[in-house]
This record gives C-alpha cells, structure tokens and sequence, in this order.
C-alpha cells in the first residue's frame, strides 16, 4: 500500500529507525478509515519529525509507549509551528490509534473521578432509566447540571450542595441565563430544576429548592414559524453551484428537506439501505417520533439522488451513511453540519434571506403544501407531528386562505327620519 501512494519515495518512511516497520501497516489502516490517498500523502509528511522527536525522548523501540507522550509530542510541535497543528495533530491522533489497535500503545489510565463527575454519572443513569430521556436530552441536562456544580465549586467544597439555598440557585440562574433568549431559557431553569429534584432526592440538597426558581413567561404562539416564500426556495436551490461534488451534495440534502419536510436530524440518519429504488420510495427513519416514513420518490428528487450518488459520493468508502463530510476521515455528516451548509448557501445566493438554519425549509414546505389544499391531517403526518396543535401554527401564516374566512365590515347607513347615521 506504501508503495502505491509513494511509488518513488518509499524507502523516506520505510527507512526510519523507528517507526519505519509500522509505517505500512499505518498506512493500510489509515484506508480502511476510509482516509483519502491525497490526505494520507499530506498526513505522513512530518512521520520523519515525530520519529525524530521520540529517539530524542530516549525511545529506541516501539513497544509498550505510553499515551501521555504522543500528547506531549503534539504540544511540543503545536508550539513550534501553529499553522502546521491540523496536519500534524491528525498525524499523532491516528497514529496513537493505531497503535493503540495493534497493542504497542498503553492507553493513559483515566483519571480518578472527581465528585461531580461522580454525581453527574449518577444523574445521567436516573435520567435515562428512570425518566427514559433520549441521548440528546440527557446531553443537555448534563450540561446545565455541569455548570451548576462548577459554579457552586463542588469538587472543591462538596458541603456546599447540604446548605444550598434559593438565593445562590437564583444568583447562578441570572449568571448563566444572561447570554440566552427566553424560549431558552426556559429550557435552561426546567434542566437545572430537575436536577435540584434529583438532589433533593437523593439527599444532597433540600427540598423544595426547584419550586422557588421563577422562569420567563412565554405565550403560547407568540412568534409565526420561520417560513420562506415558495420563490425564494426554488431560488436558493438554483444557486446551488452544481459542478462540484460539494455543491452536489449540499444541493441534493436541501432538495430532500425543501420536497418532503424533513428535519436535519433525518437527513443526517439517511444510508445507502434508505433507498429503494426499484420499489420508488425512500425509507425515513425519524430520530425525533422513532416511526419511520416511507415517501415516494418524486422524479427530480430521485434524479437529484442518482446523479449525487453515482458523480459525488466516494462509493468505496466503508460508511453507509447517504450524506459524508468532505474532510477524512470520511464520516456521516452530522444534524449542526447541515443548517451550517444551509446558511452558508443562502448567504452566497444573496436572497432575502433572514433566518438562520435549515429547518425553516420545512416550515416553508408546510405553507407550501397548505396552500396546494392539503389537509392539516395530510400535513401532520408528512412533518410526523404527534399533535394537531403543532400543525396548527401553519393556519397563522395562511394570510390568503385566512382573507376568504373574514367577514364583511358593515358600512354606515343614514335613517331619513334621523340626522345621526346608525349602523
């Protein structure tokens, strides 16, 4: 495999006196990571340097090395030249993993837990066998319950949480929730006051303390959904460049998001498996309702999904995921990648434009289809909404449909026996 990438410089790697023998095996594993050629050429540039480094650290045979000091190898160099610590940190990263993998590298024993990383563990178990949360859920309560102890100093003072009292909750509401808007917010103080219940539970702190945080009041459908004119879609998809594999690919996700409604979340779970072409329909798997959908393949977006398919997506490559990052190692996008790509296009097509992140496609594909007639039930079940009010606040943006319902002013009429005129 070396010398395939290196059909004339080989012997520079293979002669090294210490990391020479395993270059190869490297190499081969860094292709099945589905790694590019052209960045595994880039990547194993400075394997003279890190050779070098570790003779120098007294090293004189790779057997048994410790984790800490590939860190400290990445430090050292990340120092000397900083534009260089992408390349170089990705080439020490993969390297320790491989070595890892093969048994030459001893992992760094994990640290001892600290007291919050104690009670957060505690927390995270509560929050998924007892309340059931999804991953994603359970992330943010971790968060927020993070930076309530480190405000409070728990690992340093653990009594603190026995005498916590409202003002401090409050103080480190008001600390934290300063940065955040009020629909936020409100997300926050319901993650810190679960917490509290499940410290008060367990006897870390008293009771009561979750009920006396006030939190910002928000009406019900106080802002319209964030849609687009049906125009303005089809415009952003045009500007789409779609010459390049990179445009294909941003084209091809924006276009199943614009044509089915679909969340970033589904676009990012899609696979190779999802389609069905022979059968016409595309298999959905919905992260958020966990029902999947199956939605026929209408002709431009089955002609979108060959042509991104069979031009752009490296079909070698070992991930089954439908939609993959351009940078190795090659992997599934993720559901922030996406609004990402939405807000760059749409800041490149120069359109009116004014809000962030693409879920709004699937606002402005809802209006769409409650002006074409559909029914709201037909809606819901497309957005896979549980509730009937979700679909609801589509009505609020049906200005056309909402004129035809209104009834006539009643217009001043003058009695002859009067001088006043009455209605």
């Amino acid at each position: 495999m070396l010398t395939t990438l290196f059909p004339n410089t080989h012997r520079r790697y293979t002669s090294l006196p210490l990391l020479g023998p395993h270059v190869d095996g490297f190499v081969r594993w860094l292709v099945q990571h589905d790694y590019r050629p052209q960045s595994i050429r880039v990547m194993l540039g400075p394997m003279g340097q890190i050779d070098a480094w570790l003779r120098r650290r007294g090293i004189h045979a790779v057997t048994a090395l410790p984790a800490r000091l590939f860190e400290a190898c990445w430090t050292h160099f990340y120092r000397r030249n900083p534009r260089r610590n992408a390349t170089i940190g990705g080439l020490i990263r993969a390297l320790a993993r491989y070595l890892e993998a093969e048994g030459v590298l001893h992992p760094t024993s994990p640290p001892p837990l600290t007291p919050s990383a104690c009670l957060l563990a505690a927390y995270t178990t509560h929050l998924g066998t007892v309340r059931g949360l999804a991953r994603s859920t359970i992330q943010e309560h971790q968060r927020s319950a993070a930076q309530l102890l480190a405000h409070l100093a728990y690992d340093t003072s653990p009594a603190r949480l026995t005498c916590l009292t409202a003002s401090a909750v409050e103080a480190f509401v008001c600390c934290s929730g300063a940065r955040l808007g009020r629909a936020t917010q409100q997300h926050y103080i319901a993650h810190v006051r679960s917490f509290l219940r499940f410290l008060a539970a367990t006897g870390h702190c008293p009771a009561g303390l979750d009920a006396m945080i006030d939190t910002p009041r928000l009406y019900r459908h106080e802002q319209l959904p964030r849609a687009l004119p049906w125009d303005t879609v089809q415009a952003l998809l045009q500007s789409i460049d779609r010459t390049t594999a990179i445009g294909l690919r941003d084209y091809t996700m924006l276009l199943l998001i614009a044509a089915y409604g679909l969340r970033v979340s589904e676009i990012a779970a899609l696979t190779l498996d999802d389609l069905h072409w022979r059968e016409g329909w595309l298999h959905v798997p919905r992260c958020k309702t966990r029902s999947p959908l199956h939605l026929p393949l209408t002709e431009r977006v089955g002609a979108a999904l060959v042509h991104y398919v069979q031009a752009a997506r490296l079909n070698h490559v070992s991930c089954r995921a439908l939609f993959l990052r351009s940078r190795t190692p090659l992997r599934a996008l993720g559901p922030t990648a996406v609004s990402m790509i939405f807000d760059r296009w749409a800041q490149r097509s120069g359109l009116a434009i004014p809000f962030g992140g693409a879920h709004c496609l699937r606002h402005s594909y809802a209006v769409h289809l409650l002006h074409t007639g559909a029914s709201l039930t037909t809606i819901g079940d497309l957005l896979g909404h549980r509730d009937s009010d979700s679909t609801y606040v589509y009505l609020r943006l049906a200005t056309e449909e909402l004129r035809e319902v209104a009834l006539p002013v009643p217009t001043l009429t003058t009695h002859p026996q009067q001088e006043e005129p009455v209605l």
